[in-house]
């Protein structure tokens, strides 16, 4: 058994549903490229959205987005589809270490750099331990019950910022749902790669909706193209040193257990979906996110995660092709040294923009209810009822913790919640009601 798999080729059917296309897999490349494409195009808001809610540099963060795919690709052997992007469980310690005012380059961001790097450490030495012990540990402090809650908590804590970019007026509103109707027309009623393509497809046509409507017809704020022709074609990313202060590295530490939360659904959720068992890659997908992170807040990157955007995507086209995702790091490395790319995405209106992340935020909900389906979690087991029930408004609703300068968001609170909830109704006798 070699490292790196020998990627068989297969065609596509082109029968509406598609050909289900394995890990070790590939599309004809033109076919492969273009799936890449619609990956970058899912991860995209988000890990833009994310730096730039903390004054990071969104073409870095595309960058160490790929790179960090890269790092995972080669530590998982090419055997784990999986795209790294700007995590979110990030943003609310950040903004707290730094004092982060909301507007422009943050100008604190290396003392949150400093957090970030330790978090990345916390989280690769939990990958040596799961490499040298297994995983059991691991799954009896979050079994699927609670895993499922904690990726399904992930969409719906995001859900907020997806419909707040669209509410600023009616317009916006309604270009959001024309949006989110473009992909669902095109998952629904197209066939073959097109269908494969609903996402970025989607988008391309309330994109060109917007156009027409605003500067043809004059009825919304019109795209400026004025910065893309200023903008150079080549530029390198501006990259910023860490800081290291022992209380932003404690308080920014502990979102390891968020990200190995994160990790461990996406794994379950991409093995429910091939039917292939990857917990044998679990701590080499630890250690290979947590190194991607490290390196990434090394340079003034922002933490990064494995993405449950592109599980959806996944989800959709059934393609698992792990050299689709190589693809689209590359894509993300050329992308990160273009200002002139930075400026072409500064085009695409909020609304567009909003009314696909509502979709996107939404695949990832439905990913952390897929995960309880396929593992058949019993909900008439008050146990799972309660740790999901509870995980989920938590999360939904950001309740927010503090003690003392410590403040832990809805994302974290709901994963901790969810994983000690779960051990303290597990410790009695667990009779269903």
């Amino acid at each position: 058994m070699t490292y790196f798999p020998q990627w068989r080729v297969r065609q596509g059917t082109g029968d509406g549903q598609g050909a289900v296309i394995g890990t070790e897999e590939r599309l004809p490349w033109p076919q492969t490229i273009a799936m890449g494409i619609q990956h970058v195009v899912a991860m995209f808001g988000s890990t833009v959205l994310a730096p730039l809610l903390m004054g990071f540099d969104p073409n870095l963060a595309i960058f160490m987005s790929g790179i960090g795919t890269l790092l995972f690709f080669v530590f998982v052997g090419g055997r784990v589809p999986s795209y790294l992007g700007s995590s979110f469980a990030f943003i609310g310690l950040v903004i707290l270490v730094s004092g982060y005012g909301g507007q422009g380059p943050n100008p604190n961001i290396g003392v949150a750099l400093g957090g970030i790097v330790a978090c990345g450490i916390v989280y690769a030495l939990i990958g040596l331990v799961v490499m040298a012990i297994g995983t059991n540990w691991i799954e009896k402090l979050m079994p699927p019950v609670v895993t499922g809650a904690v990726v399904a908590v992930i969409g719906l804590n995001l859900a907020p910022i997806a419909v707040k970019g669209v509410s600023g007026n009616s317009f916006d509103a309604w270009m959001a749902l024309v949006t989110i109707l473009c992909v669902g027309l095109v998952a629904v009623f197209t066939r073959g790669m097109v269908q494969r393509l609903l996402i970025l497809i989607g988008l391309l046509l309330a994109y060109l909706i917007y156009a027409v409507l605003t500067n043809g017809a004059g009825l919304g704020k019109p795209i400026d193209f004025s910065g893309v022709a200023n903008a150079a074609w080549f530029g390198v990313p501006h990259f910023v040193s860490p800081v290291f202060k022992a209380d932003a590295m404690a308080l920014l530490a502990p979102v390891a257990v968020i990200l190995v939360a994160e990790n461990l659904g996406h794994i379950k959720a991409v093995s429910a979906m091939t039917h292939q068992n990857l917990d044998r890659y679990m701590g080499r997908a630890f250690v290979g996110d947590g190194v991607a992170t490290v390196l990434s807040g090394s340079v003034g990157g922002t933490g990064v995660t494995t993405y449950a955007e592109n599980i959806g995507v996944m989800a959709v086209t059934k393609i698992y092709s792990t050299l689709v995702f190589v693809v689209a790091a590359v894509i993300a490395l050329v992308l990160g040294f273009s200002p002139k790319f930075g400026a072409v995405i500064q085009t695409i209106p909020g609304p567009v923009l909003g009314g696909v992340s509502i979709v996107v935020f939404g695949l990832i909900a439905v990913a952390g209810a897929r995960i309880w389906v396929e593992n058949r979690v019993d909900f008439s087991d008050n146990r799972n009822l309660i740790v999901a029930a509870v995980t989920l408004v938590l999360g939904a609703g950001d309740f927010t913790l503090k003690l003392g300068q410590f403040s832990l968001g809805g994302i974290g609170t709901a994963t901790f919640g969810a994983i000690i909830l779960h051990a303290l109704l597990s410790s009695g006798s667990g009779r269903k009601g």
